[in-house]
């Protein structure tokens, strides 16, 4: 079972792409640990539904509370001629009615007002699950831009070393002023990446910053490992665990709730029964007696036909609803494990091969160049299959622990990985 595997979910992501902090480390170093909590106690969802839950708990308070009694003072023989005129002559009864409630119908609201509760407690699990799995995915996103960004300072800092060999090599005469240009281009053209990869990461972090409840972000960086990988379980294990899910959860109360409401409908024809106690005082005879009555409407026009058929088509609305649903999460995560399984390949293609042959093709290039072997055009060309390497390999990483904090999210539990390489 998938479940064996898991723990809490947001330890899973924590360790999965936290790393410790040094001891220069201060409070703008943002851990996911950090940003995941702050996302919980910020987000105004999860506020909503928290609110729901008190809702739904008053409603259910409200379907227990009993029919008020009612109570009624007539007078008759008033306000007439002669002997009647004014009140004095008159009889007046107190009556004093209660409505009892007959074949269970009150047990069957109270049922329908605790399944929506419960519904409502189930909701905001899952409201939390999305809360968690959205800031991970945010906070994944920003670490993998500062890698980026990284990788792109190193390939400017790369061709920026080449000019001190190209200026000397152009005063010797061995290479022609046209190459100065082309490095410059190069390096322009990188720098241009590197312009809209820190915008891409303006934006990131601001997104994240919201989830937690800032308007703008009061963190410097975040801080965690992107090359922690390891070999995922079958998809039939996220399948079956994907049953677990709030989303679908919630649906055996929404059953629960509606099948209460099929039964009110039901109940409704069937008579309550209202009974009166009246104190009346005979004004001739100066006594008092008390009469006693007891009414039951006639269910012969109205017998509810309509609500009743109403809730049936709603109940059995409800499978096709958790079904519907159900399959739209297999298919979310069905991506995200595609996603998941195609990174791990294309990382194991570029560790094994992509890497390190062109690392050592832009190194054996860059010294040939030094001795007028190659020209600056191949030692650019070498120095950006590095640099388009290593921006696949983050890519990569980044796109693996993105479908991985998906998975979570819609299972509940943390995605066990077997540890290791991506080989």
């Amino acid at each position: 079972m998938f479940s064996t595997y898991a723990t809490r979910f947001a330890c899973a992501v924590v360790l999965l792409v936290a790393s410790p902090l040094t001891g220069q480390a201060h409070s703008q170093t943002l851990t996911m640990g950090g940003a995941l909590q702050r996302a919980l106690a910020a987000s105004p969802r999860l506020t909503a539904a928290e609110r729901d839950i008190g809702i739904a708990r008053g409603q259910r308070i409200q379907s227990g509370a009993l029919i008020n009694p009612e109570i009624s003072y007539e007078i008759d023989g008033a306000l007439g001629s002669g002997a009647y005129r004014g009140t004095r002559g008159a009889d007046s009864t107190l009556q004093i009615s209660q409505m009892f409630e007959l074949w269970g119908k009150r047990d069957a609201r109270i049922a329908a007002g605790q399944a929506g509760l419960d519904a409502a407690g189930i909701e905001r699990q899952a409201v939390r699950l999305e809360v968690l799995s959205e800031t991970a995915i945010a906070f994944l996103t920003v670490l993998g831009l500062q890698r980026r960004i990284e990788i792109l300072n190193e390939q400017v800092a790369a061709i920026d070393q080449i000019s001190p060999l190209l200026q000397r090599r152009v005063e010797a005469g061995a290479s022609s002023v046209a190459e100065t240009g082309r490095a410059d281009v190069a390096s322009a053209l990188v720098k241009a990446d590197l312009e809209r990869t820190k915008a891409a990461l303006a934006s990131a972090r601001r997104e994240l910053a919201i989830l937690m409840g800032d308007v703008a972000p009061k963190f410097t960086v975040v801080s965690g490992r992107l090359d922690a990988t390891g070999r995922a379980p079958g998809f039939q294990s996220v399948v079956t665990a994907i049953d677990a899910n709030p989303q679908l959860v919630r649906w055996k109360a929404i059953f629960a709730q509606r099948n209460a409401q099929l039964l009110l409908a039901r109940l409704k024809p069937y008579p309550d029964v209202t009974v009166s106690a009246d104190l009346r005082r005979f004004h001739d005879t100066g006594d008092n007696a008390v009469r006693l009555s007891v009414s039951v409407p006639i269910p012969i026009f109205d017998q509810n036909q309509g609500n009743i058929l109403s809730a049936q088509e709603s109940l059995a609305k409800t499978a096709a609803e958790r079904q519907a649903n159900r399959n739209t999460l297999i298919v979310v995560a069905g991506r995200a494990y595609d996603t998941l399984q195609g990174s791990l390949r294309e990382l194991a293609i570029l560790r094994e091969t992509g890497i390190p042959k062109a690392r050592d093709a832009a190194a054996a290039i860059s010294e040939g160049y030094g001795q007028g072997r190659y020209s600056l055009l191949e030692v650019l060309d070498a120095q950006a299959s590095v640099a388009q390497a290593r921006l696949r390999e983050q890519e990569a990483q980044q796109n693996f622990h993105v479908a991985v904090a998906t998975i979570e999210g819609l299972v509940g539990n943390p995605f066990a990985l077997a540890r290791g390489s991506a080989r």
